[in-house]
This record gives structure tokens, C-alpha cells and sequence, in this order.
């Protein structure tokens, strides 16, 4: 029986990217067959996840102390997966140690003493690393761009699509919804997404309304509010802070289209749950999205205002001329990327270390 300990603590955080990762992922590998197999998930609410999972797992229970070397967890494993690039929490003793890298975004965010922390803590993980996955070639060619990679086996795996399939008819309504046709993008109230340039554009957009969903309470989203303020948007452009994720459903099933300006993403899952709905999805021509898009994506190049606007238009036009066409093509992409062979390709590396 092979012992794998997955440091998946950051399911405590459901709504955010590690923690939809962390869920979809533990997911994915119930519905694999285990037998040979003893999975540790690493839980801060031990009884929250017994209740979902039963038997087909262990679990150890999250405490912070983990994080400091001398209360760091000592019991020996086969494989200890760290499962996303900036976890403190590592295992007392050397162990055979596969770490999956998202993104590495800190490389040009923050201050110049947190890049530096970040970085050097980074570098302990790839020094310890037995084999990584990244979740996507851009994340794979950024991290050899950036890093010192040692010559160890390294994979990439896709994520899967969130969304299950849904009666759409019965996803409630927000509190927050236009009345008028609207454009909709979800995510970190942050530089990175670029969100501005969204606001931006309805100033030319007037047929239609706008709902950014995030934390509102940013200093981002204060940026935001100020300029919706002054472009006088404030009645066409909607900012319902954090949301459920049926609210999230509903939008994207309801939206005329899905917006993502992001200037870096390690993966992208909001295009992809969009493209699940058959939504025409306008993304950044950058980074990782273009691996999500795909062909019949619409790009963004650059963010001149006016520029975006004119690929918005032609693009609308576009899916609006075949739109059975474009449909079809987006849910099928959208059910490339799915859990059950993502964690499948999980097991298979963990197999090929533990043998």
C-alpha cells in the first residue's frame, strides 16, 4: 500500500483558485480506482471532508505550527505532493517530493523584498523536487526562463473544467442584474487582471452593462470604482464583490459574452467555465490563454481602449453570424479539460516515483 500525503490545506479557502483547484483535483482522484493506494488530504475541517469523502481518504489535520521546521509533520510517506508553488508547509524529512507549479507570478509582483522571499523559498521547493507538474506549457517555459530547474521529470497536466453539468433554468438569479444585455468576467481585484480596461471600453459599449465579480474591497477596486465614477458608468457598470458559485453559473450562462483582459495567467479557468456555457470569449493574446481558447478564441493583442473595442465588435459579429458554429465549438473544447483525466494523470506520475 503506497502512502501519499497531499498538502492540500488551501481547500479551506473553497472560493479561491488554489482552493477550486484543490477541491476539483481531490475530486477527480475519488473517482479514480485507489486500491493500492492510502491518500492523506491534509484538512483544516477534518469532519467537513470525511462528510463528503468518507473512507476513500485519510486525513490529517491543518494547524499553521506546520509551517515552522521544528513542528513540521513527521511521518514518513512514499510521496508528499506539494500541490501548489507558494505552500511554507514541508515534510521533516526528505522525502520523495513532487510539487505542482501554477504560476510564478512573483517574479514581478509585489515589492522587491517579497519577490525576493518568495523567490528563495521557491528555489528550496525545486531544489527538494523529485518531479514537478505545471498547469500549462506557458507555466512550464516561464518557470525554465526564471529558475535554475534541476534535471528531474517534469509534466504538464491540465486542469479540468469546474462546472458541472447544470439545469440552467434552475440556477437562482443574483441579487445584482441588468436589465439590459451584459458582458461578464470574474476574478483578483488586481493589476494582473486588468480589469480597467474593461470599464474603459463601456464607454463605447453603450448597448450594453457590465458585471465584474471579485473582492470589492481592494485598493484595485477602489481604482475601479473611482474611474467608473468618472467615465459616469455607474449605472452600467456592476461590481457585486465576492459571489456563490451558483451566481457565478447564472451569469455565465446568461451573459452576451465573457471578458478576460489578464496581462499573466497560469491557466485561466474562468474562460473555460464560460466556454462550458457556449459563451464567445474575448482573452488576452498572452501567456497560457491562448493554450485555453484555442483557434476560435477572440484575442486582444495589446489594451489600447479603442482597439478592443473594434475586436469586441468584429468578434460579436462574428459568433453572432455562426453562432451553432462557435457554440459547438466552445462547449466541446470546454470538455477537453476534464477532472477525471486530469487526476488520472496525477496518478500515473505519482506511480511512476513511488515505483
Amino acid at each position: 500500500m503506497k502512502r501519499i500525503f497531499l498538502e492540500s490545506h488551501n481547500l479551506k479557502n473553497p472560493y479561491s483558485g488554489f482552493g477550486q483547484y484543490n477541491y476539483h483535483l481531490i475530486k477527480g482522484l475519488a473517482a479514480q480506482d485507489l486500491s493500492g493506494w492510502r491518500i492523506t488530504l491534509h484538512v483544516k475541517n477534518v469532519s467537513r471532508w470525511k462528510k463528503e469523502f468518507g473512507k476513500t481518504f485519510r486525513y490529517r489535520k491543518y494547524r499553521s505550527l506546520t509551517r515552522h521546521k521544528p513542528f513540521r509533520i513527521k511521518k514518513k510517506y512514499h510521496l508528499w505532493h506539494s500541490l501548489n508553488q507558494n505552500i511554507k508547509i514541508e515534510p521533516f524529512f526528505q522525502l520523495p517530493y513532487v510539487l505542482t507549479v501554477h504560476d510564478i507570478h512573483f517574479v514581478k509582483e509585489g515589492s522587491e523584498h517579497m519577490r525576493q522571499k518568495l523567490r528563495a523559498q521557491f528555489e528550496k521547493k525545486l531544489k527538494r523536487c523529485h518531479a514537478i507538474i505545471y498547469i500549462s506549457e506557458f507555466a512550464k517555459k516561464d518557470t525554465q526562463q526564471h529558475f535554475d530547474v534541476p534535471n528531474i521529470p517534469q509534466y504538464v497536466i491540465y486542469n479540468g473544467n469546474t462546472i458541472p453539468e447544470v439545469a440552467v433554468k434552475s440556477l437562482p438569479e443574483p441579487t445584482i442584474l441588468p436589465k439590459k444585455p451584459f458582458l461578464f468576467s470574474i476574478g483578483d481585484f488586481t493589476d494582473r487582471k486588468n480589469f480597467k480596461t474593461l470599464v474603459d471600453m463601456m464607454r463605447y459599449l453603450p448597448e450594453y452593462h457590465l458585471v465584474l465579480a471579485g473582492n470589492n474591497t481592494s485598493v484595485y477596486a477602489d481604482t475601479l470604482r473611482k474611474r467608473i465614477t468618472d467615465h459616469q458608468l455607474d449605472d452600467r457598470v456592476h461590481l457585486p464583490g465576492k459571489i456563490s458559485e451558483a451566481h457565478k453559473q447564472y451569469y455565465l450562462a446568461h451573459c452576451e459574452a465573457f471578458l478576460f483582459p489578464s496581462k499573466r495567467e497560469g491557466f485561466g479557468i474562468p474562460p473555460l467555465e464560460a466556454m462550458h456555457f457556449g459563451k464567445p470569449i474575448f482573452i488576452s493574446n498572452n501567456t497560457s490563454l491562448p493554450e485555453i481558447g484555442g483557434e476560435h478564441a477572440f484575442y486582444w493583442n495589446h489594451f489600447e481602449v479603442q482597439y478592443m473595442v473594434s475586436v469586441f465588435k468584429k468578434g460579436m459579429q462574428q459568433y453572432q453570424e455562426k453562432k451553432s458554429f462557435y457554440t459547438e465549438y466552445y462547449q466541446s473544447r470546454a470538455k477537453q479539460f476534464d477532472w477525471k483525466k486530469t487526476a488520472a494523470e496525477y496518478l500515473n506520475v505519482y506511480q511512476k516515483l513511488v515505483s
